[in-house]
């Protein structure tokens, strides 16, 4: 690339040539951050100050710029430029709005503010822009696995994007378990009656669609490559092999029924009188409107009760802990079936919580009263089978008394079992009998036969990831359909619990999310959360020591092998989380953007007073997604932190190399905090597992500040919401008071 010009721009607005001596901090810029030049500008955001930007840019005057203003979060469409690196100072909610206005206060504000300048220099100065990695690929055709009611939908809305759908359905008929169902739960007002399903109709919508082809009994058996080039091959059941090329893949395999023959206490398989609600919906079925019949003795049913939470929601060995989520709303449909046919009919709901989800849950749940089902509070025990009848005994909640009821009929609301394949996250098996590196998932709490879904040749394993309860992985709190394997999304049931409603709510998003995979593809851009972002990892092979743990830790599954075992890097399938580079133990993963370089100089410049001073030093590692907005926010509403600390945002606490620990320290900081994202099995982490990663490196931390005799008080982990912006000053000024206890380090220059 051509060589680097660096310059830097610097904003007196918002206060901060009020506060802040602008022409020391361009002087800095120059002298001490090697910048060609440094100009200031009253409101560098606006028109002007964006022009005179681009006018040195479109000279070759720049092309590495410094912005010293606000937070890199903050007028991020005014400051983008391109064919520049970019580095950003954070002067307004970093430095002014946190410090207080008063005269004692000055001088060290000006210092962090000083020292904001020297570090978005020396991290300017060591990045490089992006360059293509000719990988890409743009096929504007999406695969999509299940042909049920979130199968259809999403190829549907796919279609009418534009684009070209296929999808793979394993048995011989589309619909699903949507086309088993009598009615549906309605998704409309006024919200009272079950609804027609309209799935032979959405089939018909399918099969005349020509930008959809439909491949029925058969599977996907093998899919190879990434986003915008993924090769799936389609095999029928009589073992013909069709290879085709995707953009992206959306799985919607759906679910299977529990298993209610795991509940021998409630008769099921013991009496045909004890059903399922899947069970139900074939009797409503066969009655085509009118009373539905025993399946005993093909009597009307005058009496009829349903069960909730049979086998979920609960801890005991073979349940579900989780609840469905539908159950509620599908019983108060079911016992409609009932009353709508017969008035007279007595049905019961028996029920620990009623969940009637969405707009209008409430709503169908008042019509069933008025239609006269009864709800009833209660824990079901034992359902006994007696001649021509079944009792079921129960625990009366409101009234505290055993109840015995007698009924024609008992519908066991069961759950669903996620339909996700294998679940297996683990380096192939020879690597970990030589390496012991690799770790299997805990296994789920309900299991169904094990057969793969899509046959990733991923080395990470065959199927997406799968979370505690065996439904695929997915980030549900900020990118609900992304899964662990970037250009693959999962939609429906297989991702959680849901209804009808929710369902395809979940395929049109799933649909739009890979549509603009297979189109960021195409450009190289990242997905969510790095959406835009051209880097991606690069190594020095010759520092390789081939140690294998940037494919085990990475968390999307990015890398595989080349034939001599060296890291196979796949831009792509990456999410630009920088979780290799913080697991490298040699230092050779690197971004064009973002390095162990880019961010060690920045540690290394800022200025370390000596002993004498009394002015500590603590180092600040944030996460950007939501440890650095939390202390943006604390800088909005004005919460006030020590001006000893120095932060520096990183794209995920995973990409934190403890090498940045090392430095710091015997650069004299007395402190370091690392701020990550909540990790677990909810996955606030944006990338999903690098919080949890960070969490087990630095637990290692404290042999490194024995050997370095330190007190283990001088390094600490935290687990930060973007909503604790009240916490996160308090962190800090607690650790400013625990350097004050403890001393300044001995090792200050």
């Amino acid at each position: 690339m051509a060589d680097k010009k660096l310059g830097a721009y610097i904003c007196k607005g918002c206060g901060i040539g009020e506060r802040l001596d602008t022409a020391q901090l361009a002087k800095i810029a120059t002298r001490e951050g090697k910048v060609g030049f440094a100009k200031q500008h009253d409101f560098l955001c606006n028109s002007d100050g964006v022009k005179m930007i681009q006018a040195d840019i479109d000279a070759g005057e720049v092309n590495h710029v410094v912005i010293a203003a606000c937070s890199r979060r903050a007028k991020t469409d005014a400051f983008n430029f391109d064919n520049v690196a970019l580095s950003r100072a954070n002067l307004r909610e970093g430095v002014i709005w946190v410090r207080p206005a008063t005269d004692e206060a000055e001088e060290t504000t000006q210092e962090m503010a000083d020292d904001y300048i020297r570090m978005a220099c020396a991290e300017v100065k060591y990045m490089n822009l992006p360059a293509p990695s000719e990988e890409q690929g743009l096929v504007r055709h999406v695969l999509v696995v299940g042909g049920g009611f979130t199968g259809l939908t999403a190829a549907l809305e796919i279609a009418k994007a534009g684009y070209s759908t296929t999808i793979v359905e394993k048995t011989d008929a589309l619909g699903g378990i949507a086309a088993q169902l009598n009615k549906r739960i309605p998704n409309r007002s006024p919200f009272a009656d079950p609804q027609e399903s309209a799935i032979t109709d959405l089939i018909k919508q399918v099969d005349d669609n020509d930008k959809i082809t439909v491949h029925l009994n058969a599977t996907v058996t093998k899919t190879s490559g990434a986003p915008g080039r993924f090769s799936a091959d389609i095999t029928t059941n009589g073992g013909s092999t069709l290879t085709q090329n995707f953009g992206s893949i959306i799985q919607a395999s759906g679910f299977k029924p529990y298993d209610a023959t795991q509940l021998p206490e409630f008769a099921y398989g013991k009496s045909p009188d004890v059903v399922d609600q899947l069970g139900l919906e074939t009797l409503a079925k066969q009655a085509n409107g009118n009373s539905i019949k025993r399946p005993s003795d093909g009597k009307d049913v005058k009496s009829v009760v349903f069960v909730q939470c049979a086998g979920q929601r609960s801890e005991k060995e073979g349940h579900l802990p989780y609840c469905s989520g539908h159950c509620c709303m599908t019983s108060v449909k079911q016992a409609m079936y009932f009353k709508d046919a017969n008035p007279d009919i007595d049905a019961m709901v028996l029920y620990t919580e009623l969940r009637m989800p969405g707009a209008g849950g409430e709503d169908f749940y008042r019509s069933g009263q008025n239609k006269g089902i009864t709800f009833t509070k209660g824990i079901a025990s034992e359902v006994v089978p007696n001649e021509g009848n079944l009792t079921l005994k129960f625990k009366d909640l409101i009234l505290d008394e055993d109840v015995n009821y007698d009924a024609d009929l008992v519908v066991l609301a069961t759950g669903m079992v996620p339909n996700s394949g294998i679940n297996i996250e683990t380096a192939p098996a020879e690597d970990k009998e030589k390496e012991g590196e690799a770790k299997e998932e805990a296994a789920t709490t309900a299991t169904v036969p094990v057969e793969s879904i899509l046959n990733l040749d991923y080395r990470q394993g065959a199927d997406i990831p799968q979370l505690v309860n065996g439904f695929t992985d997915s980030h549900f709190i900020c990118f609900p359909y992304e899964t662990r394997r970037t250009g693959i999304y999962a939609a429906g049931p297989v991702r959680r619990p849901m209804d009808m409603g929710q369902a395809m709510e979940d395929a049109m998003g799933a649909a739009l999310k890979a549509i603009q995979a297979l189109e960021n593809a195409a450009i190289g851009r990242a997905a969510h959360p790095r959406s835009g972002d051209l880097s991606f990892p690069s190594f020095r092979k010759e520092g390789c020591t081939q140690c294998k743990r940037c494919t085990v830790e990475c968390p999307f599954g990015a890398i595989n092998e080349d034939e001599q075992r060296y890291p196979l890097f796949n831009e792509a399938r990456c999410r630009r989380c920088g979780t290799c580079m913080g697991a490298c133990p040699v230092r050779v993963i690197s971004f064009e953007n973002y390095s162990v370089e880019t961010v060690g100089q920045a540690i290394k410049i800022v200025d370390i007073p000596d002993e004498f001073d009394e002015k500590p030093r603590i180092l600040l590692l944030a996460c950007e997604n939501d440890a650095y907005p939390a202390l943006d926010m604390a800088g909005m509403t004005r919460q006030e932190y020590s001006a000893f600390v120095r932060v520096i945002p990183v794209r995920c606490l995973g990409s934190v190399n403890t090498i940045w620990i090392t430095d710091a320290l015997n650069n004299g900081y007395d402190g370091v905090i690392l701020m990550g994202c909540k990790k677990g099995d909810d996955y606030q982490c944006h990338f999903v597992k690098g919080s949890e990663m960070a969490h087990d490196r630095m637990s290692k931390i404290d042999d490194t500040l024995k050997q370095l005799q330190l007190e283990t008080e001088r390094v600490q982990t935290y687990e930060i919401a973007i909503t604790d912006i009240q916490r996160v000053p308090q962190i800090i000024n607690d650790m400013a008071a625990t350097i004050e206890k403890i001393g300044l380090t001995p090792l200050k220059f």
